[in-house]
């Protein structure tokens, strides 16, 4: 993306001798954020139409990867972001869809700040009984999967270190066998 905003021949185009970092930065601040989320929705509604997602979702089970990401921010100029004594950010929620056919998209975010804790979310990208969820550990929240399994959901995590637990049965695996965990 930064090769084609700094391109000369975008710059040429625009009317511009050069286009800084600052100045794209300055711009960007006075863009609403609305406006990146109805572009962001615009462009799933156009992937799901070119790949046809509606009537592969009756053939196929989807799988749908949830995690967070903290995306740093200045702090002398976001202090409404403050999440540690000398940082700032906001953490972007994201739910990726991958089919079977291996068309990956992703399918729901949320935006909040970098101190919130991901397992307060789960509940918002918990929507759909016939996919697989995948999720890291920062989402679990035992009672919440209780309730996710009460009603139907499917999903998978990783268990804490000191989660307690009870073997129900165990499977002999061949290492050679065990692609990943």
């Amino acid at each position: 993306m930064s090769d084609s905003v700094f391109s000369e021949d975008l710059q040429k185009t625009l009317g511009f001798s050069s286009i800084s970092y600052s100045q794209l930065s300055r711009k960007l601040n006075e863009v609403p954020t609305e406006l990146f989320q109805y572009i962001f929705m615009q462009l799933l509604n156009q992937i799901q139409h070119m790949n046809n997602f509606n009537q592969k979702r009756k053939i196929t089970t989807p799988l749908k990867v949830i995690d967070s990401s903290t995306l740093p921010l200045n702090l002398r100029n976001d202090r409404w972001a403050k999440f540690r004594k000398t940082k700032s950010g906001v953490k972007l929620h994201m739910r990726l869809v991958h089919m079977p056919d291996c068309d990956s998209y992703p399918d729901n975010f949320y935006i909040t700040n970098a101190c919130e804790n991901d397992q307060n979310h789960l509940e918002l990208f918990g929507d759909d009984k016939e996919c697989l969820y995948v999720f890291v550990r920062g989402y679990i929240n035992y009672q919440r999967f209780d309730e996710m399994t009460d009603k139907g959901f499917f999903f998978v995590s990783r268990l804490r270190k000191n989660a307690v637990h009870r073997v129900i049965e165990t499977f002999e695996t061949n290492e050679n066998q065990i692609i990943s965990d």
